[in-house]
């Protein structure tokens, strides 16, 4: 009776130290990647060097920012949706994504593809400013103010 308490005993500690060396392990573990993730979300690199390959990506309004996120990363221009997921939450252009159609390249980096999806379109900018052409007197080709052949600027 005196062994069978002491092997109980033992085996009983055995079992306690490999749990706790197990839940050691997973705690290194997780924060090993943590500390990667959260390294990648401040210097990840494009998915290619220059040229890189483009690709076109249709957003819409009812896409989610994860889904985004997602897409890019089946399209093959980012290599974790998730990632970009949070770069984009951590970026000044959260909540700013316009639906639309992009041409974007897989040697641009999320940041990069941020910035452009989050850019208001020039038609948008022209409405929201009321400013036509002709009202702010600038031409297309030139980019300076008409004025009478006549008169010196």
């Amino acid at each position: 009776m005196k062994w069978n308490r002491i092997i109980l005993k033992f085996v009983s500690i055995s079992f306690s130290i490999l749990v706790t060396l197990a839940v050691v392990v997973g705690l290194i573990q997780l924060g090993r990647y943590c500390y990667d993730f959260g390294y990648r979300v401040f210097t990840e690199e494009p998915v290619s060097d220059a040229p890189g390959k483009e690709v076109v990506v249709s957003v819409t309004s009812d896409m989610s920012e994860m889904e985004i996120g997602n897409m890019l990363e089946e399209e093959g221009l980012v290599r974790d949706g998730l990632l970009f997921f949070a770069q984009l939450k951590l970026s000044a252009y959260s909540g700013k994504l316009q639906p639309g159609i992009y041409t974007l390249n897989t040697s641009m980096s999320g940041k990069d593809m941020i910035v452009v999806m989050a850019a208001v379109p020039e038609e948008q900018e022209d409405t929201e400013s009321g400013d036509t052409e002709e009202e702010s007197g600038q031409t297309e080709e030139s980019g300076t103010e008409e004025t009478d052949e006549g008169e010196q600027p």
